[in-house]
């Protein structure tokens, strides 16, 4: 075991009050495509740029092709939780793991089995008739042609914070409340550039600041961990199994 993953595995054993702030990262080794990474959707060429077609005002005068690209780059159904999703959940059940605060949208955590979960941009798997308020799941969105419409006839709009939209004032308020307060924090899958999201991580005031991502991060951490998250999170497992 690398020097980093010991002292890593150490940290979790030690904590009680651990919170997870989770990105993209997370989601690529379940097969879910990252907008930021080198060949993300952010670097492929569509009529529109995806920030444009992700945006509220965007969705609102041309709600056909925002939804032409939501069915085809936002909806990955068949993925399936990896092995941070499933260490995450079980750390919980262990009473070790407070919360995952999560900037994905994909319900994985759940899936994996994870309760407490703070989805700071929303999930596909909820989506709302705006003049009704009735509830729709991320499968009605696929069944459906052109822009779907909810019985009444209202327009049915994903339960996801859009560019231009605000972020929910009390997931962030709980968010606030479990990093403050945990005595470990570890930030996983994220460049951390992103805000008012990654300002989030400023609120940690212990010193157990684990950062877990391949690529460079833009803020400094007690500890650094430059590989699969994934991979870092099964050595737990790994290491638990040995010690048995």
């Amino acid at each position: 075991m690398s020097t980093e993953l010991g002292r890593f595995r150490k940290w979790v054993e030690e904590s009680d009050n651990i919170v997870f702030f989770g990105g993209a990262g997370v989601s690529t080794e379940s097969n879910i495509p990252d907008f930021r990474s080198a060949d993300g959707l952010y670097n492929q060429e569509y009529e529109y740029p995806p920030e444009q077609i992700l945006s509220h005002s965007f969705y609102i005068r041309n709600s056909q092709e925002f939804y032409r690209f939501y069915r085809n780059k936002m909806l990955f159904l068949d993925a399936e939780p990896n092995k941070a999703h499933c260490v995450l959940a079980e750390l919980e059940r262990k009473g070790k793991l407070k919360a995952v605060i999560t900037q994905n949208i994909d319900g994985l955590h759940q899936k994996a089995g994870s309760e407490r979960v703070l989805e700071l941009h929303g999930s596909v798997h909820r989506n709302y008739c705006e003049h009704c308020g009735k509830f729709y799941t991320a499968e009605d969105i696929l069944s459906l042609d052109g822009v779907p419409h909810c019985t009444c006839g209202g327009r049915i709009k994903p339960d996801v914070v859009l560019y231009e939209e605000g972020l929910d004032n009390d997931i962030l308020a709980k968010a606030v409340y479990y990093i403050s307060h945990a005595d470990m924090l570890i930030v996983g899958g994220t460049s951390l550039t992103v805000y008012p999201a990654a300002g989030l991580v400023d609120y940690y005031q212990g010193k157990k600041l684990v950062l877990i991502n391949k690529s460079e991060t833009a803020k400094k951490a007690d500890l650094v961990i430059k590989d699969s998250i994934g991979k870092v999170f099964e050595s737990l497992l790994l290491e638990e199994h040995m010690d048995q």
